[in-house]
């Protein structure tokens, strides 16, 4: 039985790919993992066509599965894959991660995984209280609490979790979780519009840009994950506008760009109030960062703080 698994909610495909896995009876020494933005089509259907020294059935699990959405990038050994999902080897369960709102269904792929296999959802839930609940197990929480918790900070089943573990440790005595409890463990949810972060780093306001990292390292992101992020929208901001004033329009930016129209949109708008060579400054003062963290010449603590401070 193969399996395609897709949508943002990484908490919800996780859970899922445990219960397979325990549903199978698979030990660790029968699983593989794949990505096919690293490894190819090929790689992987020469594993799902190998027999196991170990057990007669074995589980091959693939990231980042952008072959089942609408793509222009160029997939090598696609038919093979097809012919395969056609007739799938039983001894073998292949899971396919696509991490993406939603998938083509148009493609034959999708339909052949969907005639001789499963495929589920796992976009973030209008209701998440129920599954939030069974996350608590034996410990008591009012329904009113749990709620609460959610408005808290936010629909993120993933932060949920972690919060959650942290209350469930907390209270490990009695396995009472209060209101209290709840103010006092977690982290209040924090809507974080990364470009206005770019705009009050851009735009020399300090204290508002120091006020919005600090609630980033609240949420245990890592300084370089940030400096990432923030590089990555400078860039696209810097080629979007570039390209826009040759006369390109949204929709050939994001067909060169390979990016959403969206984002797209917003780099455009963003950009226009930058000169470009302000946006290569900091795509530069980025990367001395990066590298100067990575090699242990930097703090990670304190380096992106300071390059914010002496703007």
């Amino acid at each position: 039985m193969n399996y395609l698994l897709y949508g943002t909610e990484q908490f919800l495909i996780n859970k899922e790919i445990k219960n397979i896995i325990d549903k199978l009876k698979i030990d660790d020494i029968n699983i593989s993992k794949y990505d096919l933005e690293v490894n190819t089509i090929k790689e992987i259907l020469e594993d799902a066509n190998t027999l196991s020294l170990f057990s007669t059935n074995k589980l091959i699990i693939v990231e980042k599965s952008f072959v089942f959405s609408r793509t222009t990038k160029k997939i090598d050994y696609i038919e093979l894959l097809e012919e395969y999902l056609k007739n799938p080897n039983k001894d073998v369960t292949i899971i396919f991660i696509n991490n993406n709102e939603n998938i083509d269904n148009v493609k034959k792929i999708v339909k052949y995984i969907k005639d001789n296999g499963v495929i589920k959802e796992f976009n973030p839930l209008k209701n998440s209280n129920s599954i939030v609940k069974t996350m608590f197990d034996d410990y008591k929480i009012s329904s009113s609490d749990i709620e609460y918790l959610i408005n808290r900070i936010g629909n993120n089943l993933e932060i949920i979790y972690q919060e959650i573990e942290k209350l469930k440790m907390y209270k490990l005595d009695d396995k009472i979780i209060t209101r209290r409890d709840i103010d006092n463990l977690t982290v209040e949810n924090i809507n974080i519009d990364i470009f206005k972060f770019v705009d009050d780093i851009i735009n020399k306001n300090k204290e508002n840009a120091i006020k919005t990292y600090k609630e980033l390292l609240k949420l245990n992101e890592e300084p370089i994950k940030i400096i990432t992020l923030l590089a990555s929208k400078f860039r696209l901001m810097y080629q979007a506008s570039v390209l826009s004033k040759k006369g390109y329009t949204e929709d050939d930016i994001s067909e060169i760009l390979k990016t959403h129209k969206y984002p797209v949109h917003l780099a455009i708008v963003a950009g226009y109030k930058y000169n470009p060579k302000i946006l290569l400054k900091y795509l530069e003062d980025l990367a001395d960062l990066d590298i100067g963290i990575k090699s242990g010449e930097k703090d990670k603590n304190l380096s992106l703080e300071l390059f914010i401070l002496e703007l």
